[in-house]
């Protein structure tokens, strides 16, 4: 480490193998840190673990909560999700079947987390629709400029 230090190198970016496998290294291409965070950063992971954070819930109270998921999504995800150690599944032997999902300490850190990037998205929502809307219109007026333009190169060169 001293030697980086004389020659000027960042330090603080030198983070040793043991501990890239310890913490992970999301930056890497081949970094499991890397499949976990596009679980927990897809649509429905993230409104799935916010809506626990209000407490426990079955099946389909989650799927009325979270409007939009189809049956075999929210499957798929609460499946995910618990393998990744974010969500507690519970089944009780009873007929009809129980099965009630909760947050683990890990989904309640990471809900938090998620819960701060929803509340930005609906509090700057205006911002980002009227950015988007903005946007297609030039890309729309700039799209047939484009062609125009290619045309007129494609004749020039004959």
């Amino acid at each position: 480490m001293a030697r980086q230090e004389e020659e000027g190198a960042d330090v603080s970016t030198h983070v040793g193998v043991a501990e890239r496998l310890r913490r992970g290294y999301v930056f890497a291409h081949d970094c499991p840190s890397r499949d976990v965070l596009s679980h927990i950063t897809s649509r429905w992971a993230v409104l799935v673990l916010v809506a626990l954070m209000a407490g426990t819930h079955r099946f389909s109270a989650l799927r009325r909560k979270v409007s939009g998921v189809s049956e075999k999504m929210l499957a798929q995800t609460l499946q995910t999700l618990e393998a990744d150690g974010f969500v507690d599944r519970v089944a009780y032997p009873v007929v009809p079947p129980k099965v009630e999902y909760r947050l683990t300490p890990m989904g309640d850190a990471v809900a938090a987390r998620l819960e701060g990037l929803a509340d930005w998205v609906e509090i700057h929502i205006g911002d980002i629709v009227a950015h988007r809307t903005g946007h297609d219109q030039a890309t729309r007026i700039a799209a047939p400029l484009t062609a125009a333009a290619e045309t007129v190169q494609a004749a020039d060169a004959l």
